[in-house]
């Protein structure tokens, strides 16, 4: 008789740690599910949620806080900009009448080529 209590008490330990080791894996499996789909990937099981649905008034307040980011980002870039020093302007290069003449002659002499290229196709 002590064998047979002995057994049974060694049964119901296996089966009170079993059950232990059932939850566990339970709840490690809903941590999984929630991450699954949280994650927006579907899986066969899971069910499919349509999409969400934002009201006018919440995609306005949106709207207007990401313009005020971005405010602020643009603002910050001006102050940077602001605190580097500015180069003086180079002063604007002209040409000598000389090197005026050359080029207008190089040009009248280019356009005189194409004339004569088109007459002889023509």
């Amino acid at each position: 008789m002590a064998n047979l209590r002995d057994a049974l008490q060694e049964l119901r330990e296996e089966r009170e740690q079993t059950q232990s080791r059932v939850e566990k894996l339970n709840s490690a499996i809903s941590v999984v599910q929630d991450l699954i789909a949280g994650s927006g990937s579907r899986t066969a099981g899971s069910g499919s949620r349509g999409r969400r649905v934002i009201s006018a008034m919440a995609r306005k307040r949106m709207a207007i806080a990401q313009r005020a980011r971005w405010t602020k980002v643009r603002q910050a870039a001006r102050t940077v900009q602001d605190k580097k020093p500015r180069a003086a302007p180079s002063p604007k290069k002209t040409l000598s009448a000389s090197a005026r003449r050359r080029i207008a002659a190089a040009q009248r002499a280019r356009w005189a080529r194409v004339k004569t290229q088109q007459k002889k196709v023509a």
